[in-house]
Parts: C-alpha cells; sequence; structure tokens
C-alpha cells in the first residue's frame, strides 16, 4: 500500500489530535469518576478537574531517580507505555464512524488485543528496573493479572469475529471500522442474543484488570505494598503513567463500544451531514462515560480487592467458562 505525502501529513495530523483529545477525555472521565464514587460513599471528594490539578503538579516536580535503577529502562517505561496506548487508539473507530481509524485498514482487533498488553509490560519493565522491593511485588502481581484476563478477551474477540464472518464471508471481519459498523444484536436470534450478554459480562469483568481498578488493583495495593510498580516514580515521569492509564481507559472503553454498542444516533432521528456527525460523536462520548461508570466506578465502589490467588481463579475458571458458553450460544446455527 503507497502512502502519499498528504495522507502521511493527515495522519501525523490525526494522531496529535487524537492523543490530545483522548487524553483529555481520559482525565476528565477520571475526575467524573472519582467524583461520583465519592457520593456514592456519602463522601464529597475532588472536585472534577482534580486530575487535570494533579497532572499540572507532577510535571513542576523534579523526577527523582533510584540510585539502583536501570535508568534507561526506568525512565524509557513511561514513554513506552503512553506511546503504546495512544498507538492502539489510532486503530479504533474513536467516535464512532464519525472519523474513521487514522490508521485503518492497517490493523485489527487481534492487533489491537495484543497491543492492550504492552502498556501493562511497560509498567512492569519499569517497576523492575526501580529496584525498589515494593514495585518488584507489584510486578510480579500485574503479570499475574495480564495472564489471567488475556484468555477470556481473547475469547471475547474470537466470538464476535467468528460470527461477522459466518455472516459476511470474505469481508475484513476483524477490522475494527468493519466490526463497529455492522452490529451483531439484530442478526443473531434469542441464543446468540443470550450469547452476546454472557460476552458482554465477561468483557465487563476483564475491563477493571486491563485497568488495574478495584477489585484487581493488587498491582498497587497501596496498603501492602506502597502503590507498588509505581512507588519510586515521581515526578513527570509518574505523570506520563498517569495519563496513559487514563488514554488506556479511554481506549477500553471505546473497544467495549465497537464490540457491543456500535450504534449511532443520527440515523435514528432522522439527522445527517455535519450535524449528524457532531450529534454520533456527542453520543459516543456519552456512551463511552456510561461504559467507564459500569466498569469502573460501580464495580470498584460494590466490591474489594481481591486476594492474587482469586485472580486466576476468576478469569481463568469462571469468566472464561463464561465467555465460551457465550461464544458456543453465538456461533451456533439460529
Amino acid at each position: 500500500m503507497i502512502i502519499t505525502s498528504g495522507a502521511a501529513l493527515g495522519a501525523i495530523i490525526g494522531t496529535i489530535g487524537l492523543a490530545f483529545f483522548s487524553i483529555f477525555c481520559g482525565l476528565l472521565y477520571k475526575g467524573f469518576d472519582r467524583k461520583i464514587a465519592a457520593h456514592m460513599q456519602s463522601r464529597v471528594g475532588p472536585p472534577v478537574i482534580q486530575p487535570f490539578l494533579d497532572v499540572s503538579k507532577f510535571m513542576i516536580k523534579d523526577t527523582v531517580q533510584p540510585e539502583r535503577a536501570l535508568g534507561w529502562l526506568y525512565n524509557a517505561a513511561p514513554i513506552i507505555s503512553l506511546a503504546s496506548v495512544i498507538t492502539v487508539l489510532l486503530y479504533l473507530p474513536f467516535g464512532g464512524l464519525t472519523f474513521t481509524p487514522v490508521l485503518s485498514g492497517y490493523g485489527d482487533l487481534i492487533l489491537v488485543v495484543y497491543l492492550l498488553i504492552i502498556p501493562a509490560l511497560a509498567m512492569v519493565a519499569g517497576g523492575f528496573a526501580s529496584s525498589s522491593p515494593f514495585a518488584t511485588v507489584g510486578a510480579q502481581r500485574k503479570m499475574i493479572t495480564m495472564m489471567s484476563y488475556e484468555f477470556p478477551l481473547a475469547v471475547v474477540a474470537i466470538a464476535i469475529a467468528w460470527k461477522l464472518n459466518h455472516l459476511y464471508a470474505g469481508e475484513s471481519v476483524f477490522g475494527l471500522a468493519f466490526i463497529y459498523s455492522h452490529p451483531l444484536w439484530g442478526h443473531v436470534g434469542p441464543a446468540g442474543i443470550i450469547g452476546m450478554l454472557l460476552l458482554l459480562f465477561s468483557m465487563i469483568v476483564v475491563t477493571p484488570g486491563q485497568l488495574a481498578t478495584v477489585p484487581f488493583d493488587l498491582d498497587e495495593a497501596g496498603p501492602e505494598i506502597a502503590e507498588g510498580l509505581t512507588a519510586e516514580y515521581s515526578g513527570r515521569n509518574f505523570a506520563l503513567f498517569y495519563i496513559a492509564d487514563a488514554a488506556k481507559m479511554v481506549a477500553v472503553g471505546t473497544l467495549t463500544i465497537a464490540l457491543f454498542f456500535p450504534y449511532d444516533l443520527s440515523p435514528l432521528i432522522g439527522i445527517s451531514g455535519p450535524v449528524g456527525g457532531l450529534i454520533d460523536f456527542a453520543f459516543f462520548l456519552l456512551k463511552l462515560f456510561l461504559v467507564i461508570m459500569l466498569t469502573v466506578t460501580l464495580t470498584r465502589v460494590a466490591m474489594a480487592r481481591l486476594k492474587v490467588s482469586q485472580v486466576p481463579t476468576t478469569y481463568w475458571i469462571a469468566t472464561t467458562a463464561i465467555a465460551i458458553v457465550g461464544l458456543i450460544l453465538l456461533v451456533v446455527p439460529q
């Protein structure tokens, strides 16, 4: 595929714009998450703009590197984490079909599933590189969580692509733009709808593990291992990890929307053109907010942190079994 200079310039501009907007949305949703969680626990909570204030504070503070740290890896890990999250967003239909993914046609769902591993791997590498015993324990716990949630996530992705391949043989069924533009809910029978609900439930369970939030925040566990992976990080390096986490929240939420809620509002109300595009984009942001509230806020308020031994059991046995049942119900002839 030949890339012209104009297309390359458009991709660069699109990447920069998407990076800044997704980071802004991620920090804003983090603020809503903390505020809503506080109200659910009968607290006042911080202002919605608190994540922006935190990042500003981290950016102006000194970056302190531990004496025994592996310097190049310790400093590279936050950059790799943020860069990999932004790369994932380039393949996703952010904003629905209003905007074509920047790298549409250059990657697919399987690539996105694997790319989502890199931010976590970067944090693990940074934790080990810091030479902190707390970070080492956090890195070990992070690897256990990663190995646990990848299997059910892969089952969810394969199930949806498999069904799309049955319906649209010969098409690029693994492309995220294609998946978003071909919702499955109206093309499956009662058993298929139950299967989709089971797959959606599995995705909801996987999301807190992906984002390292309660009940799967074992790698941080402040009272136990003093924030674990980021125990020795400060200043700009810590800010980059914080920003990467916010952007990853947007990426995982966008992936969930593409797989399970790929609907736009403008066709339902009969509005097209630029106004319809703006309506669909605003509707996408609303869907993203609701997905984050369901998978992150409500989950961490309602549950306590699991034990390390409970994470593999939850994902490998319970969640994977539910996802496989959902796959079978979805792909069997209706």
